[in-house]
């Protein structure tokens, strides 16, 4: 395997795992936090592969820093050949824009590769086995991007619909949240099989709204990532549904998590994005009510079952 220079920006849980997985398939690998010692101007040097792995609220930002060193240093003949990837699971809530749409808009003549997929961190740093879906309008960059991340232990999968696979990963938190609620509620596997699969259709309804293909919410980066944050303590955004379900406030919740739930935001972007394209979204409008403690987890419940029935 050719050896590739790497460049991780974000030191969590996520990024760190990323930065493992790559140095074991021997490449050069460097890591940036903003508590790092590390500048971002050494991390990036002569990088050919930039895996954004921050949270949702610093894309923007590290966007335009990561912009304002390559335009220092760009030699204008050349032509860019720099991979962005990013492993952002989130949007914007000003603009209501993905991670990777940031990118792209920052650097409009790079390749942009979204990641995404059921990877919880903490398995895959126990060296479990897992899988990832990466993604582009770029076909050769998304190849470039698997070969750099495949191993015995991380199977990477390449797809042609990086919104699809994009909105799959960011998405399922809301209903990770949802599913933390049920399990909190002792519900039983029966609501709890209703639940995710309901949430897959308001997953497609979405999706479709953005342009991804129905197909894609059906593979790795959608059910397969549904499937794992929805049934693992491990995922921070079951947590919030767990703890809240248990009476915790969303504010003492949030404050003992170890990182962030993106998912918290998410739902409220896509409330009002639903309210104003009068998208039916019932189980995100729920887990919204919660958040805001209109509803209490109970008659969050309620409300859904006791809904006009309709056919499936």
């Amino acid at each position: 395997m050719q050896e590739t220079t790497i460049a991780i920006l974000g030191a969590g849980a996520w990024g760190a795992t990323l930065a493992n997985l790559a140095a074991a398939n021997g490449h050069r690998v460097r890591v940036w936090s903003r508590r790092g010692c590390d500048t971002l101007a050494s991390v990036l040097q002569d990088a050919q592969i930039v895996v954004s792995a921050i949270s949702m609220k610093g894309v923007r930002e590290v966007a335009s820093q990561v912009s304002s060193f390559t335009l220092s240093v760009r030699d204008a003949t050349r032509t860019p050949t720099t991979i962005f990837v990013t492993a952002t699971k989130g949007l914007e809530p000003e603009t209501i824009c993905t991670p990777s749409q940031i990118w792209q808009s920052t650097f409009p003549e790079h390749p942009v590769v979204v990641l995404s997929g059921p990877n919880l961190s903490k398995e895959i740093q126990q060296s479990l086995p897992a899988a990832t879906v990466v993604a582009s309008q770029d076909a050769t960059a998304a190849e470039t991007v698997q070969v750099a991340f495949t191993s015995h232990r991380f199977r990477v999968y390449t797809n042609a619909d990086p919104v699809g696979v994009e909105l799959g990963g960011t998405l399922k938190n809301v209903m990770a949240i949802a599913a933390g609620v049920c399990d909190g509620l002792h519900l039983g596997t029966n609501a709890k099989a209703a639940l995710v699969t309901r949430g897959l259709t308001e997953m497609v309804r979405l999706g479709n709204f953005w342009g991804a293909k129905t197909e894609t919410f059906y593979g790795l980066s959608g059910l397969g990532d549904l499937l794992a944050t929805c049934n693992s303590p491990l995922s921070r955004n079951y947590q919030v549904g767990y703890q809240l379900a248990a009476g915790n406030s969303l504010t003492d919740v949030l404050a003992n998590l170890p990182g962030t739930a993106e998912g918290v935001n998410t739902c409220q972007v896509l409330v009002q994005l639903a309210r104003q394209k009068n998208i039916v979204i019932p189980i995100t409008e729920q887990v919204y009510r919660l958040i805001q403690g209109e509803v209490t987890p109970q008659q969050a419940l309620d409300e859904l079952m006791l809904r006009d029935i309709k056919p499936e």
